[in-house]
C-alpha cells in the first residue's frame, strides 16, 4: 500500500519574528536546520523509508527536504519541486507582523483571512514588489496563474493539482511531500 508523508519545513526566520510569510522565500533559524535533522534522524528511526519527494519552491522548503533526506541517507531520491506546493500566499499580508496586523484591522478579521475556508487575505496588487510575477523562479507561468492572494480553499485546490502527479506513480511507491504546514490543514 503507498505512504504518503507529510512534512513541514523547519522554523523559518520569518516564523521566528511573527510575520505572515506566505511566499516570501525566507530562510530556516537553526531552530529550523535542528527540527529538520531531528524529522530526519526520527523518521528513520521509525523504519520510514521512501521512493520519490515532492516539495515546494521556497528554499526553507527545500532545504528542510534535504536536511531529512542527509539524515536517512536518502539525499539520491528523486525530487520534485512545484509551486503549487508553496505555502499559502498570504497577499498584502506577507512581511506584516501577525499581531500589529491584529490591532490594525481587528482580531475576527485576521482571525477569519486566516481561517476561514473561503475568505482569502487581501490580494498583492500585481506591481507589488512582493508579486511572485517579479520573482524568476515563476517566470514561465502566466501572470493569470499566479495567486496574488490565497483563501484555505485555494490552497488546498492546489494540494490537488500537484496531487495527479502523485497518482501517476506506480500504486506501491512511497512519497514524501514537504512544504508548509498550512497545506497541510
Amino acid at each position: 500500500m503507498p505512504t504518503l508523508v507529510l512534512l513541514r519545513h523547519g522554523q523559518s526566520v520569518w516564523n521566528q519574528e511573527n510575520l505572515f510569510t506566505g511566499w516570501t522565500d525566507v530562510d530556516l533559524t537553526r531552530q529550523g536546520v535542528e527540527e529538520a535533522h531531528q524529522a530526519g534522524v526520527r523518521l528513520a528511526a521509525d523504519g520510514y523509508s521512501f521512493d520519490i519527494c515532492f516539495t515546494s519552491v521556497l528554499k526553507r522548503a527545500v532545504k528542510t527536504l534535504h536536511l531529512v533526506l542527509g539524515e536517512m541517507d536518502l539525499l539520491w531520491l528523486p525530487e520534485h519541486k512545484s509551486w503549487r506546493l508553496n505555502e499559502r500566499h498570504y497577499g498584502a499580508l506577507q512581511g506584516l507582523n501577525k499581531a500589529e496586523t491584529a490591532k490594525r484591522y481587528g482580531e475576527r478579521q485576521v482571525f477569519a483571512w486566516r481561517r476561514s475556508w473561503d475568505v482569502p487575505p487581501p490580494a498583492l496588487d500585481i506591481d507589488d514588489d512582493r508579486s511572485p510575477t517579479k520573482d524568476r523562479r515563476y517566470v514561465s507561468l502566466s501572470p493569470a496563474t499566479l495567486p496574488r492572494s490565497e483563501s484555505l480553499k485555494d490552497t488546498v485546490d492546489s494540494l490537488f493539482a500537484i496531487d495527479k502527479t502523485a497518482r501517476a506513480r506506480p500504486p506501491d511507491r512511497r512519497g514524501l511531500h514537504n512544504g508548509s504546514r498550512r497545506r497541510h490543514r
